[in-house]
């Protein structure tokens, strides 16, 4: 593995600077929006014109594909696939990166400038691995995982590989198919998942009710989004709520649990006094927390996000 937590030639962060970054996806290289990278000055621009693929945005917030016709040393194959680009990315085929020779992920590209997965999150996923193999070998059977706002399933195929049953949440059926899809690719399609779409607040407050448990739950909560019957999610009104839940449902053994954030203006402060008070109690106890990060040759790293770990 490289610093990222993927071998080079399945993801690497190439540059960044001025709101975007440069990115290989296996064998296509993108040109995307970062925010973070907003101060900060491209370190190689002739770098950039070697991307395949640039996704912008335009003033009134449409997002648009497009290929970058002034990439050299390009592949007939390549030519051919970058023909079917469409503003929306729905005619390019999709294709496929390895985390080692532990799962695959299948990459799309969509409309709002996200592909199916979020490397950042590369170094959770083997901390995830490692806790469910020390769970399995202190408690001598499977362990009980929930992944909350499960995406396309990097979190649940890391616990599944390690040797665990996982519970896999998402409000979005399609997410859910392409998780399951990546299971599939990953050749973990009779591995003990429940794949459910379910709106993540309702779905752990019946559990609740159910007197089920876990050993770990791991959670990736947006800032903003809604559940598959509309229902309303804001992270600063309902995250309390959720970890309180999680609190409950892991209580009676708790092997670890994993809390990672995207949202801008929600401090690292906050987040470790919320996860503590809800979830132990009390703000003196709680999880070890760090920045996510991408992270490339020559010491380049981005900030992606905030992580609250525990143990």
């Amino acid at each position: 593995m490289a610093t990222s937590g993927f071998t080079t030639d399945q993801y690497e962060l190439l540059d960044f600077g001025a709101g975007r970054k440069l990115e290989r996806f296996g064998k296509w290289i993108l040109d995307r929006e970062a925010p973070a990278a907003d101060s900060q000055h491209q370190s190689d621009p002739a770098l950039w014109t070697t991307a395949d693929l640039i996704f912008k945005r335009s003033a009134d917030g449409d997002g648009q594909w497009s290929a970058n016709t002034n990439s050299l040393n390009r592949s007939d194959e390549k030519s051919a696939d970058l023909k079917s680009i469409t503003k929306t990315g729905a005619g390019f085929p999709p294709w496929e990166i390895s985390f080692g020779e532990h799962f695959k992920l299948r990459l799309q590209l969509s409309p709002v400038g996200h592909i199916g997965v979020f490397p950042e999150q590369a170094k959770n996923w083997a901390w995830i691995m490692r806790q469910v193999r020390r769970g399995v070998k202190a408690y001598g059977e499977s362990m009980r995982v929930l992944n909350l706002f499960g995406y396309t399933g990097g979190s649940t195929l890391a616990a599944a590989v390690a040797g665990a049953e996982v519970t896999h949440i998402d409000s979005a059926g399609n997410i859910v198919e392409r998780a399951r899809e990546n299971a599939n690719i990953s050749g973990l399609q009779g591995a003990p998942i429940r794949w459910i779409q379910e709106d993540v607040q309702l779905f752990c407050q019946r559990e609740v009710k159910r007197g089920n448990t876990y050993h770990a739950v791991i959670l990736d909560p947006p800032s903003y989004g809604h559940g598959p019957k509309n229902q309303v999610w804001k992270i600063n009104r309902h995250l309390g709520e959720l970890l309180a839940n999680c609190g409950e449902l892991t209580q009676q053994q708790r092997s670890f649990m994993l809390l990672t954030s995207h949202t801008v203006g929600l401090g690292t402060a906050d987040l470790e006094a919320m996860f503590a008070d809800r979830i132990f109690g009390h703000c003196c106890a709680g999880g070890s927390t760090g920045e996510m990060q991408l992270l490339g040759k020559h010491s380049l790293h981005l900030r992606a996000g905030t992580y609250i770990r525990f143990p």
